[in-house]
């Protein structure tokens, strides 16, 4: 899930100004949007809303694994059997995939859908998965069995009952595409917020800069930094959905590596060009663990990472600079 402690400080003296902030919040792909855009009128401001809902739904259309008719769960029917030519936009998005794949040593993976869902998060698991019930579930993921021919523009997955799926960077490309889509229409500013996946241009209508407010999910009364953002801000938690046994806290996050839960980690936010990145580097640091993912994040240039431990302490990237003292 996408942590609700992250949030946007929307102020600005727009009667002064030419131009208002227009918003709209709706369901999208099976999550909260916030379409967010700066406009000279309520009219022209929906109007441009209107065309960011269809690009977001372009989207899902495109790489829904639920809906029969998209190119994705073409894909993941043909498993084993035979490649699938897609669309390049599709062929492009999986293959960068897999290339954060390859830089996060696996920790990012879309073919995690493959995974048997061992580890339940409702309250009813009353003990651990046995250690081969948990290496089992991972048996059909590995993102090195995701076969690209560039030439055809096919995708072959390898191995009978692999599946992909875009739930940890799907929100993040619409937020892209949606963006991309607003700038060329001529939108000098806004905010494209998927459930916390949230990417940004320009500024607000009084001339001041969009700011993230981040709280500490043990404290959220107080934000300890408002940082101004000028691209994607994506924050992941699992502040709500976890498990305890003998003591050791498991988060719902699981690594696709090795089917166990990550650990040690309460919220991850990554702040980065592109929302699709970010929102896959988010995840990645979760199961990477606090040393390994900082380490990780502090060699994407123009990315940056604020870390919060399950026991609050706060670490930070290379070029992040918090007080935390007030």
């Amino acid at each position: 899930m996408r942590a609700l402690f992250v949030f946007f400080i929307l102020v600005s003296n727009s009667i002064a100004h030419s131009q208002v902030i227009v918003n709209k919040e709706l369901s999208l792909m099976g999550t909260d949007f916030i379409i967010t855009v700066v406009a000279p009128n309520l009219e022209i401001g929906q109007y441009h809303i209107s065309d960011a809902i269809l690009e977001i739904k372009r989207i899902e259309a495109l790489i829904s694994s639920w809906q029969e008719t998209s190119e994705t769960t073409l894909i993941n029917k043909n498993a084993g059997l035979q490649p699938v030519k897609v669309s390049e936009e599709l062929f492009n998005l999986i293959k960068r995939a897999i290339q954060l794949s390859k830089l996060t040593d696996g920790a990012f993976d879309i073919s995690y859908a493959s995974m048997d869902r061992i580890w339940k998060f409702d309250g009813s698991m009353i003990q651990m998965p046995n250690e081969e019930a948990i290496k089992i579930s991972v048996e059909k993921v590995g993102y090195k069995n995701i076969l690209l021919d560039d030439t055809n523009k096919t995708v072959f997955l390898k191995n009978k009952g692999m599946k992909i799926g875009f739930g940890a960077i799907g929100k993040g490309y619409a937020a892209d595409t949606a963006k991309a889509l607003l700038i060329k229409s001529g939108v000098t500013a806004g905010i494209i917020n998927a459930a916390g996946d949230m990417n940004t241009w320009g500024k607000q209508p009084d001339g001041s800069p969009w700011q993230v407010a981040i709280t500490n999910p043990l404290n959220k009364n107080k934000a300890f930094a408002l940082l101004p953002i000028t691209d994607a801000v994506v924050t992941s938690g699992n502040y709500e959905k976890f498990v305890t046994f003998n003591d050791i806290r498991y988060s719902h996050i699981i690594d696709p590596r090795t089917g166990y839960p990550s650990k040690g980690i309460i919220s991850v936010t990554v702040f980065a060009p592109k929302a699709e990145l970010a929102d896959a580097l988010a995840t990645s640091v979760f199961v990477m663990g606090i040393e390994t993912g900082l380490d990780r994040i502090n060699q994407f240039p123009g990315v940056e990472c604020i870390v919060i431990s399950t026991d609050g302490a706060i670490f930070t990237s290379e070029n992040i600079k918090l007080d935390t003292k007030n």
